[in-house]
């Protein structure tokens, strides 16, 4: 299959089949992973590593700056221990961390900088 058949496939031009190839960009939401996945019949979590989906669900609930922020957040972090000696398994508790911490950081934000009116009630 060419990227223009498996771009009709999933929905998006051949451009954009040749930039996710290339990792220039990549699928923006959980349904087009769902959509990819479908095409090629593997499991949608083969295609998302845990910081892709994290991003991916700021970006559902915070929008693009939030998930530039988050994405800034992660490659800091990526950069703070670049070349040092940390195990697998101890980074992959430090990155749920900090990605928990963020959650935590825009609820609160949220919360305490949008202004009432535009706030929802808990039994909308």
């Amino acid at each position: 299959m060419n990227q223009k058949e498996f771009g009709k496939l999933i929905g998006v031009s051949q451009r954009i089949v040749s930039l996710y190839e290339t990792a220039k960009s990549f699928p923006r939401t959980r349904d087009d992973y769902a959509r990819i996945a479908e095409a090629l019949a593997i499991d949608v979590n083969y295609l998302l590593t845990e910081n892709e989906e994290f991003v991916m669900g700021i970006a559902e609930q915070y929008g693009t700056r939030g998930a530039q922020g988050a994405n800034r957040v992660l490659s800091d972090v990526k950069a703070l221990f670049a070349g040092g000696e940390m195990a697998e398994e101890d980074m992959d508790v430090f990155m749920k961390a900090v990605q928990d911490a963020y959650w935590e950081v825009k609820k609160i934000n949220k919360e305490k900088y949008t202004p009432k009116k535009y706030q929802k009630k808990d039994n909308d």
